[in-house]
């Protein structure tokens, strides 16, 4: 039999890993149905598999342990096959399968990412990222905290003003929007190389159109002054169309 003092240390980590711990809650507020992938960082686990359905104006609460990080982003037009899981989506497909498990999205994908404190800071730091391109609007709010915690956000459908040249289609309808550096495939629009300095590298005028219409989006590689936030808060919401 266990001794009491043995029971209180067990309920006490318990009580922690809970406390520690995030709930992220991912609201559909799209006219279609979405497939949410969530792809964590090497190391941490990743929640539901990586990925499922999620109906118009559905909800789902998942929980991640404290210190967890990694991105969500959301899939459109997917079609999988009931019993093996496989298929594809017109944007943001991962590897052909309903669950993601370990794969990232196929850009362009509007990006959700969030790192929950670390050895050195308690803080979370959280954003959206148009560095991989757009294609659903989406936005991240810390829930139960004090004034000053930031919502992340690139709200309006950067399709519809997608540069020509930056366009993604599947069948007529435009699905998504490349960034610059997936288009140019060259180390200034991706800040890589000789410009993987923020001296150096700049955002071009795809960036700067980006900006225009999602100020608290990032729009390149090194937009961090004003696109990264930080909080403190037990529940963050992220919902995909939000407005």
């Amino acid at each position: 039999m266990s001794s009491p003092t043995l029971f209180f240390l067990r309920f006490f980590i318990t009580l922690r890993y809970f406390t520690d711990g995030v709930q992220l809650k991912i609201v559909n507020n799209c006219k279609d149905t979405i497939w949410p992938g969530i792809l964590a960082t090497t190391g941490h686990p990743t929640p539901n598999h990586g990925g499922f359905r999620l109906y118009s104006n559905e909800q789902v609460s998942i929980n991640v342990p404290g210190k967890w990080s990694g991105r969500i982003w959301a899939r459109q037009g997917c079609c999988f096959d009931q019993n093996s899981g496989k298929g594809y989506c017109e944007s943001g497909d991962c590897g052909g399968f309903l669950q993601c498990n370990g794969t990232g999205g196929n850009p362009p994908t509007t990006l959700v990412e969030m790192t929950f404190g670390t050895c050195k800071s308690a803080l979370h730091y959280y954003d959206v990222s148009l560095v991989d391109g757009f294609n659903v609007p989406v936005a991240m709010t810390p829930e139960g905290v004090a004034e000053g915690c930031d919502v992340v956000s690139c709200e309006k459908d950067l399709n519809v003003f997608c540069p020509s040249n930056l366009v993604v289609k599947k069948d007529g309808r435009v699905v998504a929007c490349k960034s610059a550096c997936m288009a140019a495939r060259s180390d200034r629009y991706c800040c890589t190389g000789e410009f993987a300095n923020p001296q150096i590298c700049k955002p071009s005028v795809f960036g700067h159109l980006f900006k225009a219409m999602c100020p608290k989006a990032y729009s390149y590689a090194f937009d961090d002054s004003s696109a990264l936030k930080t909080c403190r808060a037990s529940r963050y919401v992220i919902t995909f169309c939000p407005l």
